[in-house]
Order: structure tokens, then sequence, then C-alpha cells
């Protein structure tokens, strides 16, 4: 069977991409923060206390939007929606240490692009697994096998061993040596400076690894910009920076300059590496005739009492963290600058999941998607230009799973359902609990074990859901029921 599912998407990716007419378009730049919250930035949250100037000018010189959410409030699930436009409940994402999440052939944004014209390059945090066979061998299935020119970073989180760089398919140098577990004092065993113990490759320093990131980002764009003026191909670059996941380490000229301690300072230093990779943008010459992407793929490790701590709400408001069924876990600061296209300093409620990107770019193509292709995927190009939709179909619900109580969850309208109780994830464990070690589930972050047995929430009167309608709207939630198991069951929400 896997067999002929990887048949398949080969085929029909060959088939259609084949059919595609290269066309003009702005350069892309992609950028992926890791465990961000929506209310660290002082564009989505005048309270924020952690000084973000150069996100904040992107958004002033493009459009936040304010309903944008990742179709997975977790790692690898965030990632894999965003490359294929596709919900990640739809596969079994729990292989990804062993073997990649995206089939053979499957299109992804980046082989999407690559057929009309552009030169794709990823840099960052991967997270979608490889055909492992040994770190000294060649690691297949990964960012080259997806539609990406070239590829310099690492197989996961800069807390997930082993740890060592990548080029291409290939270690750079393999995991030979060994690094103890590290903790902070003051904070959980999933915040702080935490990594788990593993192998290295000889010579890696974690602390080096997000510069080494805007480094090699800076490198393709000057690259890419010497090619040849204007008439050059477009350029794709994704950047998938692994901060600020733990560990928390912001080098010495961010350490006590934010009002939310080690995180907050690590977040100041993640934004001064966004800030050099888009100077080097103008510098090129490439910023007027770029769209800059820039988002987080999930919810921020950040407890209530770390907002009483230190007066710092890193979810802006929103309910629970990274993994839950709840806003924080998936609702994620969204910024597009595209100059000349996109207004400056405007702002949209449009709801959008990162599984759009797909759809958006065939928009900006006018390539037309066959069903099975993205088919979660939605075109917010009009909400781009603020114009009404032409006959591609508006995106009006999100489907998700939970990461890992296994929640189904559907927003629909204004209605938000989560089939069960709890968060579905982090808020529902014991507080600081490793998600990576056996038996770390359940405990005491949240009662489970009270209340209606499923949840419904009007976010447009109750955005930090927290009056649960379930029993008062039966009507309500057979109809949302319903939708969501057709999602579910059909394959396709497009």
């Amino acid at each position: 069977m896997r067999f002929c599912t990887r048949f398949f998407f080969v085929f029909l990716s060959v088939f259609y991409l084949n059919l595609f007419t290269q066309a003009a378009g702005p350069n892309v730049l992609i950028i992926l923060v890791d465990d961000m919250g929506y209310g660290d930035l002082g564009c989505f949250n005048q309270d924020s206390k952690i000084p973000t100037p150069h996100i904040d000018q992107l958004a002033s010189e493009g459009m936040r939007f304010r309903d944008a959410h990742a179709p997975g409030p977790l790692c690898h699930m965030s990632r894999y929606g965003l490359m294929t436009g596709r919900y990640p409940f739809r596969i079994d994402v729990g292989v990804w240490p062993r073997l990649p999440l995206i089939a053979d052939g499957q299109m992804t944004i980046a082989s999407l692009l690559k057929a009309q014209g552009y030169r794709t390059s990823m840099v960052g945090k991967w997270h979608l697994g490889f055909k492992e066979n040994g770190y000294e061998n060649p690691l297949p299935g990964g960012p080259i096998g997806c539609g990406f020119d070239t590829f310099f970073g690492i197989r996961a989180s800069t807390d997930i061993p082993p740890y060592f760089y990548i080029r291409d398919n290939m270690a750079i140098s393999p995991p030979t040596d060994y690094i103890e577990r590290r903790q902070s004092e003051g904070w959980t065993n999933i915040q702080g400076e935490f990594w788990r113990e593993g192998g290295i490759a000889p010579g890696l320093e974690l602390k080096d690894v997000l510069p080494r990131f805007s480094n090699e980002a800076i490198e393709v764009i000057e690259d890419h910009s010497r090619i040849g003026g204007r008439n050059r191909d477009p350029l794709m670059l994704y950047l998938a920076y692994p901060a600020p996941h733990t560990p928390w380490l912001p080098s010495p000229e961010f350490i006590g300059k934010s009002g939310a301690s080690m995180y907050g300072d690590f977040v100041m230093m993640v934004d001064n590496e966004i800030g050099r990779v888009l100077s080097a943008l103008e510098q090129a010459d490439m910023d007027e005739d770029t769209m800059v992407i820039f988002t987080s793929d999930n919810g921020p490790v950040w407890y209530d009492s770390d907002v009483e701590r230190f007066g710092h709400d890193s979810s802006g408001g929103l309910r629970g963290m990274k993994s839950d069924a709840w806003e924080a876990g998936h609702r994620m600061p969204f910024i597009v600058r595209w100059p000349g296209e996109v207004k400056a300093g405007s702002a949209s409620d449009h709801l959008v999941c990162f599984t759009d990107l797909l759809a958006t770019f065939a928009d900006i193509h006018n390539v037309r998607l066959p069903k099975a292709v993205g088919p979660d995927s939605f075109s917010f190009l009009p909400a781009l230009k603020q114009k009404k939709p032409r006959k591609t179909p508006t995106r009006e619900s999100i489907v998700m799973k939970s990461g890992s109580g296994g929640l189904m969850t559907i927003r629909s309208g204004d209605w938000k359902f989560i089939e069960g109780r709890g968060s579905g994830g982090f808020s529902d464990r014991v507080r600081g609990a490793d998600p990576l070690a056996a038996g770390s589930g359940g405990g005491t972050g949240t009662s489970v074990d009270e209340g209606p047995e499923a949840q419904l929430y009007l976010l447009s009167e109750d955005i930090g859901e927290t009056n649960n309608l379930f029993s008062e709207n039966p009507e309500v939630v057979s109809r949302l029921r319903r939708e969501m198991d057709h999602i579910v069951q059909s394959g396709s929400s497009r």
C-alpha cells in the first residue's frame, strides 16, 4: 500500500507539473520561527515585554493576519501542513524519527515554485524525517527530495539528539561525540537552557546554530543576487529557525535586555537575526520584489506562573500553550510583506491555515491544483490584495488534531468544537514533563475528568475559551461533528 501511495503521488505530481507554464513571480522568503507565542511580538501585543523591532517593522510594511493557524500545534505537524497543503492528521506523523513524512513525488510549496522556474533553497530545521540508515550515509527523503535545490540545516530541534549539520542530503560531520543533558535552575525541565543527552558532531556548539543559519541564508541571498540582475530566475528561500524553542541560548549582548527573562532575551536575539537577513535582502536589491512571510510553527512553552513572575503573556490572552487544542497552541502571528501588492500597515481577520501557502502560490502563478494535491489548501491571495474572492473556494473552517492527547478540533465560522476534555496537549501534562519521555502524559496541568464530555466555544465573544457552551448548544455540536467527520473521511476539505 505504501508503494502504491508513493507511486500515485509521483505520477500525479509529475503529470501536473509538466502542464504548468512558467510565469514570472516575486521572490519568496518564508521565515518560520519555533515556539514563539501570539503575544510575544509588539505588533500583536502592545503589552509585550520583549522588544522585537525588526519583526514589528516587517508588520508595519505589510499585512498582519490576526486569525492565522498552524495545521497542528507541534513542530512536525505544523511543518508537514505548511509544506504540502495537507492536514497532518491524515498521516502518521509519529514516524518522523526514522522515515520521511512527505511521500516520494508529493507536491510541496518548493516543487510547485521550482516548476515555475524558481531557484529553491532551504536553511534550518527540517523535522519531517529522512530515510535513516546511518549518519555516515546519504539521508534521502529530506528537502532535496521535496523540491529544494539546496539545503543546509539540522534534522530536528536543538534539544532533540543527535545534533549535526546536514548539507543537501549528507551529514557534514556525523554525530560521533556525546553531549550530556542540560537543565536550568528556576525553570521547568522543558524550559531554559534545556537539551537532551545524545550524539553530537565534533565541534558543534548549540549556541552557534541560530546565527549559523542566518549566515547561510544571507549567503543564499548574496549568491542569488550575483547571478544576473533583475533578469535572474526568482528565488524561493525557506528559512526555518529552531528558536526560540529550547534551549534558550541568547548571546551576551541580549542577556538581561528583555522583560521576560532568558526566554525574552532569546526572542530578542531571534528578532535581531531576522533583521540581519532582511538587511541582506535589501543590500542585494531584492527587497522590493520579494514576498516575505513570517510566522511561528506553534505556541510557546510558557506557563501561567511565568506570566505571574514576569508580567509577560506569551500567549497574548489566548488559552493554553504548545501542543494544545486551545487557541494558544496553534493561533500564530502571521505577517506578509509584498511591496506594491500588499498594503503597508494593514491587518486582516481572514481565516488562514499554513496549509494555504500551496494554493496561494499556485494562485499567484495561475496554476490550478487538482483535488488530490494540497487537498486542504485555500488561496488567501484575495485577502492579501483586499479583493473579493473570485471563483476559487475560500477557507471557512480548520480541522486539526492536538499534539499530545489527540483531540480532534474544528473551527467553523465563530464556533470552535473540541472532541473531548482538557487541552489535548502540554497543558494537561505534569508541569514541565519532558514530552518525549515515557509516562509524561496526564497529570496536574488541567483536570480532564470534570465538566462536559467535550468543548464548544464562541470565539467571537470568548477568545480566551473560558465559557464551555457544549451542553447548551446540541444543534451546533451536531453540525460541527458532521462537518468535521466529513472533512476527515473525505480526504479533502477544498
